[in-house]
């Protein structure tokens, strides 16, 4: 136990460290759910071609961010084991995830948890209209949660972007391959069209745990 905590205050070190990336802008600070435009434009109309993300081996650390939601949010971190692994994607969860992904990227303004909470690592759903990566992510995945695809399909990942900066994003698992839901990005695509070089992902059985996707 000694050594788990040991290993948890270093990568909790490395967590506040590491940066989280943002889509540059300013936008309207009014409630959150006033901000999202029913008149999102939903691209491509079919999923691309993808593939399933590596299983990945168990590891013992945690995103020190990620047990502290848990601890404040635990219906977000406990799926029932009766639920599906992945979920089968047809034209109205693509939809869904289409409009989930636009409308949360335009409704949340990028604010750091620093300038946000006055801390450096704070993995929260979005309330007021400001968040980070984790903040758009955890937004998502109760959205999506909330509107009927199993949470197990839903998993947080984090990964590194190609200019080397820590960065997290939503990631759904399909009966045809796993999908990235990004604030970078308006564009769903397959986990390896992303660039990143992934990292660490929750693990599919729906609990804390987590698996290491490099070495």
């Amino acid at each position: 136990m000694r050594q788990w905590r040991l290993v948890f205050c270093v990568y909790s070190a490395l967590l506040l460290l590491a940066g989280c990336q943002s889509l540059a802008g300013d936008l309207p600070t009014s409630n959150i759910a006033d901000r999202i435009d029913p008149r999102v434009a939903l691209h491509p109309s079919t999923p691309p071609v993808s593939t399933p993300l590596p299983s990945g081996t168990p590891q013992e650390w945690l995103p020190a961010g990620f047990v502290s939601f848990c601890l404040r949010e635990p219906s977000q971190c406990a799926a029932s084991p009766g639920q599906p692994e992945i979920v089968q994607i047809d034209d109205s969860l693509w939809a869904k995830l289409q409009y989930t992904n636009q409308s949360i990227n335009l409704a949340v303004t990028p604010k750091s948890d620093n300038e946000h909470y006055g801390r450096g690592e704070y993995w929260a759903i979005v309330t007021d209209g400001f968040g980070d990566c984790e903040d758009y992510a955890l937004t998502k995945r109760k959205q999506l949660i909330d509107a009927g695809v199993p949470q197990r399909a839903l998993r947080i990942a984090i990964v590194n972007t190609p200019h080397g900066d820590r960065h997290a994003v939503l990631t759904v698992a399909t009966d045809k391959g796993d999908y990235v839901l990004d604030n970078l990005r308006t564009e769903i695509l397959p986990w390896a069209k992303t660039g990143y070089a992934w990292v660490t992902r929750q693990s599919a059985n729906g609990t804390w745990d987590w698996v290491a996707l490099t070495p």
